[in-house]
């Protein structure tokens, strides 16, 4: 049977916390067991890893990858890689981890660090995806993380892991849920979806203009008048397409991964419709769904752990507890299915 539950928070003591994200990275000590570069130096530019499968489309970056005190990283380019994480005693899961970014750089802290300390306590291993940023090349996000799938599919008997979910954030959330709807094979198929504050639809009533230029190009690309009207026309055809395309909601089917998806009412930048769209098109083909709608957190709150709890600014404080109990357990059902 299959099973469906929401839950909205109608009301909650809000507690402020005090200071700033940049004391996490010290207080954070996790380092990744290995780091594996997606496309290595010195191999042909279309294999890329051994187990990966599909062309490493050039972003046209050339500027120098840089990162800033808060743990955001861009301009990723030839240097998209996976952070893995194995814990002492794995319990047999995986999570394949998108940070947020607005697909301009990736949250490789809060989205990510953090992320991989809380599961690997849990005895859940982490992948941590830092892809190369599309500059308008829609492909290349997508093509990396499933790059990352067949690199973890590859090794899930040697490290001990027989079930690989996807989980992503914002932006990262919209390429978590591509990865659940656009996969291609099993291989990249993941076995489960956690969805923080997605972005889920591209449509400009939905989300703004900066997450949709970065991923498909800005809309002045696609709006050159001075060019012919036929070649006009079809560009807006081409773009009108990808909308569509990467509008996730239209590719939900009874094959698409079970998910847990995780939004607040009172988040201005990825509003929560985005959750209840992709939460409601699961329900329609009967897949199993998990939401859970807070009143007050804002966007982009990322994730906690014991380390460095009530160390940031942290909007989302008082509804903490409840989302890691919920997600613990969610998470412990799927590992028993």
């Amino acid at each position: 049977m299959k099973k469906f539950i929401i839950s909205i928070l109608l009301s909650a003591a809000f507690m402020a916390a005090p200071s700033v994200y940049s004391h996490a990275q010290s207080i954070c000590r996790l380092k990744p067991t290995t780091t594996v570069l997606l496309y290595p130096e010195g191999q042909e530019a279309e294999k890329g890893l051994p187990e990966a499968d599909g062309p490493q489309i050039s972003n046209g970056i050339t500027e120098s990858e840089w990162t800033d005190e808060t743990g955001r990283i861009g301009s990723i380019s030839d240097s998209a890689r996976v952070d893995i994480y194995l814990p002492k005693k794995c319990n047999g899961q995986m999570i394949v981890v998108c940070p947020g970014g607005g697909y301009r750089y990736v949250s490789a802290l809060k989205e990510g660090l953090h992320v991989a300390d809380w599961m690997t306590a849990r005895g859940i291993a982490v992948a941590v995806v830092k892809h190369r940023m599309p500059e308008g090349h829609w492909e290349i996000p997508l093509i990396d993380v499933q790059n990352a799938f067949r690199y973890c599919r590859a090794h899930a008997a040697e490290w001990g892991i027989s079930q690989i979910g996807v989980m992503g954030f914002s932006a990262g959330g919209h390429l978590a849920a591509s990865a659940s709807t656009l996969y291609v094979d099993e291989m990249t198929r993941p076995d489960f979806s956690v969805l923080i504050y997605p972005v889920v639809s591209l449509d400009r009533k939905f989300v703004g203009q900066g997450t949709r230029n970065n991923l498909l190009g800005k809309d002045e690309m696609w709006d050159d008048k001075d060019m012919k009207v036929a070649e006009f026309e079809e560009k807006q055809m081409l773009y009108h397409k990808l909308l569509t395309h990467y509008s996730l909601q239209n590719h939900i089917n009874e094959k698409t991964p079970q998910a847990f998806i995780v939004h607040c009412s009172d988040d201005k930048q990825v509003p929560v419709e985005h959750s209840i769209l992709y939460y409601t098109r699961l329900i329609d083909s009967n897949v199993d769904a998990e939401m859970h709608i807070y009143p007050k957190g804002g966007h982009g709150w990322g994730f906690s752990s014991e380390k460095w709890k009530g160390k940031g600014n942290d909007k989302f404080a008082y509804a903490r507890a409840d989302f890691e109990e919920t997600l613990e357990r969610w998470l412990e059902n799927i590992r028993k299915m």
